[in-house]
């Protein structure tokens, strides 16, 4: 009998110590999956924004919008707003670049962040390259075939005004549809109680 006990007890123990075990590194897989699968999102969304666009301009103005008030006082130039919103979200890029890229992406988001600082605009097609080959080698894709064309690639162009300018018509109209039923409410509170004797029956 003791050693029966004996061999059940070294048996609970090791199936307790080997279930202690995968649950230690299923869960720490699972953390480093997640840390993945975030850094991979933070770059697709930093590749996205500096390079979305394939035409146009593509180099980032580093003017601020001080420098823009300095230059003309109570009078923004056109366009300005929008290259402004380009900045600010270039920079955003930048910023997490720094953060969460490779050695390499980090020296080029650097040295762009440096040159934005400087005041000089800069190029972000070297470091869209490099944040297109990082990020399909981490899905496991084949990599883009050497005599495929990829014209350079610069900072997505903003939408942020046509949008707002939705968002305010659809803003306006709620609001107009919101008085309405307003209105109607308000009329059947008035008309929808009986005076006194009407609406009763004989009996």
């Amino acid at each position: 009998m003791t050693t029966l006990i004996g061999l059940a007890v070294f048996t609970l123990l090791g199936v307790g110590v080997r279930v202690l075990m995968m649950q230690t590194i299923q869960q720490r897989r699972e953390r480093m999956n997640r840390q993945i699968n975030e850094r991979l999102r933070t770059l697709i969304a930093a590749y996205r924004t500096l390079g979305g666009s394939f035409t146009g301009e593509l180099t980032v103005d580093p003017s601020h919008l001080r420098d823009l008030r300095a230059s003309a006082p109570g009078d923004e130039a056109p366009g300005s707003e929008r290259a402004r919103r380009i900045r600010d979200a270039v920079e955003a890029a930048l910023a997490d670049i720094l953060l969460l890229g490779t050695e390499s992406q980090c020296r080029l988001a650097g040295q762009a962040a440096s040159d934005m600082a400087a005041g000089r605009p800069i190029h972000t097609a070297d470091l869209v390259i490099s944040l297109r080959n990082f990020i399909r080698e981490a899905l496991d894709l084949e990599p883009i075939a050497p005599d495929v064309p990829i014209p350079l690639q610069g900072p997505t162009r903003s939408q942020a005004g046509g949008a707002r300018g939705k968002g305010e018509a659809a803003g306006k109209g709620g609001a107009r549809a919101g008085g309405g039923s307003g209105g109607s409410g308000t009329g059947m509170g008035m008309t929808g109680a009986p005076k006194d004797g009407e609406g009763e029956h004989p009996h």
